[in-house]
């Protein structure tokens, strides 16, 4: 495979991973809105079933699409970038293993082991669960790795100055909103104050996309350029 092979490849893997933060963005935003009430009565509705399904897709999108993100910037974002994506990657992961477990084990609690399933459900609405005392930790963890991973790779994007900055700073400050408003917003309403983190990713598979687009145009300049040269 020659050079010019190998380029168009690795720019097609930066365009797919652009649509997959694109996609996973948008996902984020529509579970927060239309996320139904945790509880046992939620649990067996379609509507449960599709949040939650649609959750899995976005975690499973949103590292293809983060991973493009941080790849395209790997050496201008530093140890911070690396940090922050590891952070991120591992939250999606954790993530994606409570969304397994919402989706398809859950429906079958609510018959089998209810008490088991409110225990399930006070950890996700933020109380202390009867049984879970180690998953009531993982699903801490995942919170603390949400606010650590944005704000950290919020920054060094930011910091990088390939991609949007205004992108980088809105994932940086939208991670950190929930902070501040916490005490305000209660649950579920609080869900609502992620849609910022949501509304950044969307806006950083844009920027990713742009720029892909800016570098093809640069390089056929440079091709035409350098044409006219030889035809001299």
């Amino acid at each position: 495979m020659n050079k010019e092979s190998k380029m168009t490849v690795v720019s097609r893997l930066f365009r797919i991973a652009s649509i997959a933060a694109m996609l996973s963005g948008i996902l984020f935003v529509v579970i927060q809105t239309i996320h139904p009430l945790d509880i046992l009565s939620s649990v067996n509705t379609d509507r449960w079933a599709l949040v939650h399904f649609l959750g899995i897709a976005m975690c499973f999108i949103g590292l293809l699409g983060m991973t493009g993100i941080y790849a395209r910037q790997a050496a201008e974002s530093g140890w911070l970038g690396l940090i922050g994506y590891l952070t991120l990657s591992l939250f999606y992961s954790l993530t994606m293993a409570f969304q397994f477990v919402e989706a398809l084990i859950s429906p079958t609690l609510v018959t089998e082991s209810p008490k088991l399933e409110e225990s399930i459900l006070a950890i996700a609405g933020g109380s202390s669960g009867e049984y879970f005392g180690t998953l009531e930790i993982t699903y801490m963890l995942t919170g603390i790795l949400y606010l650590l991973g944005g704000l950290l790779f919020g920054i060094a994007s930011f910091r990088a100055r390939i991609l949007s900055r205004g992108a980088a700073g809105l994932l940086a400050l939208g991670t950190l909103l929930p902070l501040p408003l916490s005490s305000l917003v209660h649950h579920p309403y609080d869900r609502f104050l992620a849609v910022p983190v949501g509304l950044a990713q969307v806006w950083l598979g844009y920027s990713l996309w742009r720029s892909l687009s800016r570098e093809s145009k640069e390089d056929v300049s440079d091709l035409q350029s350098a044409g006219k040269k030889v035809l001299g």
